[in-house]
């Protein structure tokens, strides 16, 4: 399999897909799992010969909706801090306009909110980081309108799982960084190898450990060991849709652990009990389960093979993650397909034809 993997990174450092990336599969379960890893190409066009390792740490991007805001999310659901009927009128206690009032924890974990999908709101600040940015971008959030009645239809949104990262913060008076760490990776010793990186620490920060993303015009700079996201970077770069980084040993490890929680193995995570729940459909024609995707019914980027009961997600900056129940799956893709510009989409395509070459192959073996 480690040939397999290495051949396909290989064709897409060739056909300019992406810089650089490290991929990992993981197939079977306690003691008869088997894992694969393997990388190709540059971390960054200006250093040729900084090659990526399996200690490269990739902006994980989106990923850090499911990894981080929704596994934190399902952890205060268990404590009985949040129930998912919870309203932003009951959480946020502040004064809202009538449309979001009734707008529910669950909707936005389903991305059935109403919220846009999208919103440039970092152009409204200029590239620095201050305190107060915070509370000025979330009043942009909760001013802007509606785009359809909640629950009318399941519309991606970054603003929703800002709001869920703010939501975090006020439940238990830490931030979604300190909470990522007691809940998630502290537990797992998996704090070296996933976390925030918030932009004040950017001093103490080794850069050449972190495959570069794109060549910024707002902020002037290739982003390296900065979050790519910018409207997460004016929010120093902790934030509830964006901001992790991680390598692909730390990332394959914790979509591991997600597998066998859900599977009801191993020792239970705070997070573990949301899982059964978290991970199903939320609308039976939507992909939208609780903070995680799964596979579309066409033209999925996982793949024309993998279980339809597999959960994932896909992040802006080319990485990826998928974890197949039914086959005892997981395959991870992390790469820097943004360097130097987000106009290369080239990993459309490459994403499913890399889930399906790695299944066939599986399938051989």
């Amino acid at each position: 399999m480690v040939n397999s993997l290495t051949g396909l990174l290989a064709q897409g450092v060739t056909k300019g897909v992406f810089p650089g990336a490290a991929a990992a599969v993981s197939w079977g379960s306690g003691s008869g799992r088997r894992r694969s890893i393997a990388v190709a190409g540059i971390k960054d066009k200006r250093y040729p010969n900084e090659l990526i390792n399996k200690d490269t740490f990739f902006d994980l991007a989106s990923l850090s909706k499911a990894l981080s805001t929704t596994l934190v999310l399902y952890s205060l659901v268990d404590e009985k801090k949040l129930v998912l009927e919870d309203t932003l009128q009951t959480i946020l206690k502040r004064e809202l306009t009538k449309d979001k009032q009734l707008i529910t924890v669950r909707q936005l974990l389903s991305h059935s909110s109403g919220l846009v999908s999208y919103k440039p709101y970092f152009q409204s600040f200029a590239p620095e980081i201050k305190k107060e940015n915070k509370e000025l971008l979330l009043k942009l959030i909760l001013i802007d309108k509606l785009e359809y009645e909640p629950e009318t239809v399941c519309r991606y949104s970054d603003p929703g799982f800002i709001l869920l990262g703010h939501i975090v913060e006020l439940l238990t008076g830490n931030d979604l960084q300190i909470n990522f760490k007691e809940r998630i990776t502290n537990p797992l010793g998996l704090s070296k190898d996933i976390f925030y990186l918030p932009i004040t620490t950017g001093n103490t920060v080794n850069a050449k450990m972190y495959a570069a993303t794109e060549e910024c015009p707002w902020r002037g700079r290739i982003m390296r060991a900065e979050v790519h996201d910018e409207n997460c970077w004016i929010m120093n770069g902790v934030c509830g849709h964006a901001g992790l980084f991680g390598n692909i040993k730390g990332v394959l490890s914790l979509c591991e652990t997600i597998l066998d929680q859900w599977k009801g193995k191993g020792k239970l995570c705070s997070w573990g009990g949301m899982l059964k729940q978290g991970l199903q459909k939320q609308y039976s024609n939507k992909t939208w389960c609780l903070g995680f995707d799964s596979p579309s019914v066409q033209e999925s980027s996982a793949g024309n093979y993998i279980s339809s009961t597999s959960v994932g997600h896909l992040g802006y900056a080319g990485t990826s993650f998928w974890i197949d129940p039914e086959k005892d799956l997981v395959m991870v893709l992390l790469t820097n397909r943004v360097h130097p510009t987000r106009d290369n989409t080239k990993i459309r395509k490459f994403r499913p034809y890399f889930h399906n070459q790695i299944i066939k192959k599986l399938i051989e073996l």
